[in-house]
């Protein structure tokens, strides 16, 4: 797991070859996040992406919402990291 549960968020801070594989990442899961309504509060500086999960409907807390979409995250990181599949 690639998150830590810190001040009522997930947090991570992932790593990339280049910018463009960043924002590609970062698009993959806006695709997932809008699908699931439920989307990160993130940022990017070139290779990286810093993502926290928080559910603001429950109170800013991290609920099993924010873990299903942690998972998820996680399963698109492993395909750019290390050449896993879908």
């Amino acid at each position: 797991m690639v998150f830590k549960e810190k001040d009522n968020s997930l947090t991570t801070t992932l790593k990339f070859k280049d910018f463009r594989q960043a924002f590609s990442f970062m698009t993959q899961v806006a695709m997932i996040a809008e699908k699931m309504d439920h989307h990160p509060n993130w940022s990017n500086v070139y290779n990286e992406v810093h993502i926290e999960l928080t559910t603001h409907s429950a109170g800013s807390t991290v609920t099993e919402k924010d873990h299903q979409m942690a998972r998820e995250i996680e399963r698109v990181y492993r395909v750019y990291i290390k050449g896993e599949q879908f």
